[in-house]
């Protein structure tokens, strides 16, 4: 018996449902009917409240099997039930993709038929008709149709896309990594100043920064149209810079005044963007 509980242990281990779980995405859970723990293979007693249950994969294991459970969740698409507001690392995994697919679509749309549009970013479109594009993509996903013949307004989708890096619960440049920005954009020196972005971007989780690269791409074409849509590198950086960028629990005053600085790292990357991707 001790032998087969031993190999029991071991396929547990070993299994794919061990590697399932992402600690932040647990919550208590009630279970209707007979459930047994997906880590140690033992029964979760109660009537209530027997174990935790991953948002993400689904994963079920006991409260203290949680703890020990290895951090690295490879989220099932059937939990993920809407695209803005969800976690960008948790959406990439889910999709298999590199980038969350609502970026991808965005900028494609737009640099298909909005390069040239005169304040393409700055100028806002339609509130209600931005919010129907979230609502399209978070109910069809990659088969979301925002072409001209349903959005002819470019200003929407362009607003669709701000409005999804808004949402983002952890933002694209990550709480962790936001110091290190901030502390860049006050750098004077040219140089130094590249040098230290080299350094920031490397804080970024792995989906985080391919998007953020594939970003900077897009928004370095828009400004190659500048003559066409007034709309360059420092503008953009105004745009996006609380975009992309939001302060970690700061005291008012302190975030207002990281305003100028999120500018400049924001208008930094997508000048030396060839450099820095």
């Amino acid at each position: 018996r001790r032998k087969g509980l031993c190999f029991l242990l071991l396929w547990v281990w070993t299994s794919p449902l061990c590697h399932l779980v992402s600690l932040c995405c647990v919550q208590v859970h009630t279970f209707r009917g007979p459930h047994w723990c997906e880590y140690c293979a033992n029964f979760m007693w109660g009537l209530i409240a027997q174990g935790v249950k991953c948002a993400d994969c689904g994963l079920n294991v006991h409260k203290q099997c949680s703890k020990v459970v290895p951090n690295d969740c490879q989220p099932d698409l059937r939990h993920v039930k809407k695209v803005y507001s969800c976690d960008l690392t948790t959406l990439v995994k889910a999709h298999n993709t590199k980038r969350p697919m609502v970026v991808d679509m965005c900028i494609q749309e737009i640099e298909a038929r909005g390069l040239q549009s005169e304040g393409l970013y700055r100028i806002s479109g339609f509130s209600e008709l931005i919010e129907d594009v979230k609502l399209t993509f978070d109910r069809d996903g990659e088969k979301a149709d925002i072409s001209s013949s349903i959005y002819e307004d470019i200003n929407i989708i362009t607003g669709a896309l701000k409005l999804y890096f808004r949402e983002l619960p952890i933002p694209l440049i990550t709480y962790d990594a936001y110091p290190r920005f901030i502390e860049t954009g006050k750098i004077l020196d040219p140089d130094k100043r590249l040098e230290s972005l080299h350094e920031a971007l490397k804080l970024l989780p792995p989906a985080h920064f391919e998007t953020l690269r594939y970003l900077m791409a897009h928004l370095k074409r828009v400004t190659e149209y500048e003559k066409d849509n007034l709309m360059s590198s420092e503008n953009l950086g105004i745009v996006f810079g609380p975009t992309l960028m939001r302060a970690p629990e700061l005291d008012a005053m302190t975030a207002l005044n990281d305003i100028r600085y999120q500018r400049l790292v924001v208008e930094a990357l997508i000048t030396n963007e060839d450099v820095l991707f």
